[in-house]
């Protein structure tokens, strides 16, 4: 079987490496790609953007499923584009998809169904003055959201007037992460236990099948701006009651919504959840796998991934299959000097190899090759996966084999897991 995953990141990586050890017996595209998914089928330098360009190769060399990675093929509505072309696609239409596209619609759409989410208002660009003047009516901290896309990176939890003030006027007026924030979402600060659920879905049928945890900002002890994931650790063990809670008022009830709304949601849906006194409550949506939770989630998997994907692609999801871990895992992302904001590059990595002979694996990202030497291309460099009986197990391995990666500028935080 043939398959076209998009994407260039080390989620992508960790798909592509999952994906070659099926028995499906799999062979792999991946647009556009990076040095680790060359490893294990043909890169294609198509961007995640160009859908139709991606369909057209699929259709060209006989792909029988295409894989988005990211958010942004499936916002720009590949499902529908490949769907209506006669290909299987994993992912939800793009209608389904506003569930990470809009966080407006989304905050809509849990209130309409009873899922669990802090109280919110919302703001357009015409507004800046209202919201200015609500903000000053708040108790601190507060949550900012930019409505549309911004490669998780849109969220600020302000903890002043005068932060959030200058958060709106980016946001807003100065339209930091284009048209996605010319509106926003204020919505009340809650406090709790942060775990990301996932759930795979066939159009009528679904099941959680891993909670992680994501270490968002980009310092040790929570600290610096937000990131798209300074690494992540698997499973978050959760005693059966919070499951249970997790799986009935939040799972179902999201199902239950879009099923109502004539949505049938086909691929991987992730639940980011703040656990609190009162239950767990929903912060967002994500409409594919996340990054870097799919590096942790991954290496845990007693099954074939790959059998779930295409049979949850084809509308039969074989559930029987899934099976919770045994192990725990702990990722860890190296990133270039300046991310998040400006990230510099262009520099040679080394000690790969020894990592990987320690590690689960070395999952790359932000990397190019140049006159067969690695070399940075992006904020987030690659991130470091191992496993163990224990997290912590897990977790000195990891940072083990990190110690042995090396390039100009590299940072990580010391304290995932």
């Amino acid at each position: 079987m043939k398959v076209l995953v998009v994407g260039k990141g080390g989620r992508e990586s960790a798909i592509v490496w999952k994906l070659a050890q099926s028995k499906v017996g799999f062979e792999i595209f991946t647009a556009p790609g990076n040095p680790f998914t060359a490893r294990y089928g043909r890169n294609v330098p198509i961007k995640e953007s160009e859908i139709n360009a991606l369909v057209d190769f699929a259709l060209d060399n006989g792909v029988d499923l295409i894989f988005p990675g990211g958010e942004t093929s499936i916002a720009l509505g590949i499902a529908d584009e490949g769907e209506r072309r006669g290909l299987k696609v994993f992912a939800p239409n793009r209608a389904a998809a506003r569930l990470e596209a809009s966080k407006i619609w989304a905050k809509s759409f849990a209130k309409r169904y009873r899922v669990p989410t802090a109280d919110f208002e919302v703001f357009t660009e015409e507004e800046f003055d209202d919201a200015v003047e609500y903000v000053k009516g708040q108790r601190f901290p507060i949550v900012i959201k930019a409505d549309g896309l911004a490669g998780g990176k849109g969220v600020v939890i302000a903890r002043s007037v005068g932060e959030a003030i200058n958060t709106l006027d980016q946001f807003m007026n100065r339209a930091k992460f284009g048209e996605a924030s010319r509106r926003v979402v204020i919505e009340r600060f809650l406090r709790g236990e942060e775990v990301s659920v996932f759930a795979v879905a066939d159009g009528s049928r679904w099941k959680v099948f891993a909670y992680a945890r994501d270490y968002k900002r980009l310092r040790d002890g929570d600290d610096g701006p937000n990131t798209g994931g300074m690494g992540s650790i698997s499973p978050v063990v959760l005693d059966e009651q919070t499951k249970s809670l997790i799986e009935e008022n939040v799972v179902r009830r999201t199902f239950e919504g879009l099923a109502r709304e004539g949505l049938k949601y086909k691929g991987i849906l992730y639940f980011g959840l703040m656990l609190t006194e009162n239950g767990p409550f929903v912060l967002e949506y994500n409409v594919r796998l996340g990054d870097p939770e799919t590096q942790a989630i991954l290496p845990l998997m007693d099954y074939d991934f790959g059998e779930v994907v295409v049979s949850a692609a084809e509308g039969n999801l074989k559930e029987d299959l899934i099976k919770e871990p045994s192990r725990f895992s702990c990722c860890v992302v190296a990133a270039s000097r300046g991310y998040p904001e400006r990230p510099i590059t262009g520099f040679p990595i080394t000690g790969l190899e020894e990592a990987e002979r320690i590690a689960d694996a070395v999952f790359l990202a932000g990397v190019k090759e140049e006159g067969g030497q690695l070399i940075t291309s992006g904020g987030r460099v690659l991130s470091v996966v191992a496993t163990g009986e224990t997290l912590e197990e897990a977790r000195n391995r990891a940072y083990e084999a990190m110690d042995k990666i090396h390039f100009e500028g590299m940072h990580y935080r010391r304290d995932i897991g």
